[in-house]
């Protein structure tokens, strides 16, 4: 229904309903689950990996030539299903653990990176210099987040403070659930500091007299606001937690 007229559509699921997201994977996972499990196993001629969320698609090769035949296939495929791919967050990059070397010897700068489900993946490295996928936050979306919560402050400003805290809390531990990945503490903890900021200055402002101090929020955060600790295990821990005995057909 838009503006109070019923609109009939024969064609795709409407956009936000309950069922579209469950009948778009659905339809997914023949249009191309299958489909790439297929040409994975027929046409690749190295190692490839496939990660789908929904509609978003992460596909890694070991060879470039691959790569560029896959995503020429892929596009006819959807094609045939009346799907395409986005022009603008389709891209192919250079990424893994020989892509700095390799761009190095290239004189080109750091290999790119690239979003997925809410976090920058970029190539790095361990303590002890081994690569490493490091995992951050987007930078849009921990903005947004923060203007959400920073207008909600405002909104509850004359709020007792505990009840300020404790909405609070439920907030950032909610967000901690999702965004507490190992490599993205720093991230965390801009987060954090970013937040008890906003909320200092909500104090502040509601009295002309008021005398909230950094000491003060210092106490208040303790006492109130959950630290950052990182939740999830590696990826490589949490994979032989599920298979211990590692068998190629596992």
């Amino acid at each position: 229904m838009n503006d109070g007229i019923v609109d009939t559509s024969d064609v795709g699921t409407g956009q936000g309903s309950v069922i579209s997201p469950l009948l778009a994977n659905i339809y997914l996972h023949y249009v191309f689950d299958l489909w790439a499990k297929r040409w994975r196993r027929l046409e690749a001629k190295g190692d490839m990996i496939v990660v789908r969320y929904a509609d978003d698609i992460v596909l890694g090769f070991q060879h470039e030539a691959d790569a560029r035949r896959f995503h020429d296939a892929m596009t006819e495929r959807l094609r045939r299903f009346c799907l395409e791919l986005h022009p603008e967050k389709t891209r192919l990059i250079e990424f893994g653990r020989f892509a700095s070397r390799q761009r190095s010897q290239r004189g080109l700068g750091k290999p790119e990176t690239f979003n997925f489900l809410g976090f920058t993946f970029i190539c790095g490295q361990s303590r002890k210099g081994k690569f490493l996928i490091h995992r951050k936050t987007r930078r849009d979306r921990l903005q947004a987040k923060l203007n959400e919560i920073h207008g909600e402050l405002k909104r509850r400003k004359h709020h007792p403070i505990p009840e300020q805290g404790q909405w609070l809390r439920q907030v950032m531990r909610g967000y901690f659930a999702y965004h507490a990945v190992p490599t993205n503490a720093r991230a965390l903890n801009r987060f954090r500091n970013r937040v008890i900021d906003f909320w200092r200055r909500v104090l502040r402002r509601r009295s002309q007299k008021d005398r909230t101090t950094w000491a003060t929020m210092a106490r208040l955060s303790t006492n109130l606001l959950p630290k950052v600790r990182i939740l999830h295990p590696w990826p490589s821990d949490r994979f032989f937690g599920r298979y211990p005995r590692w068998e190629p057909s596992a």
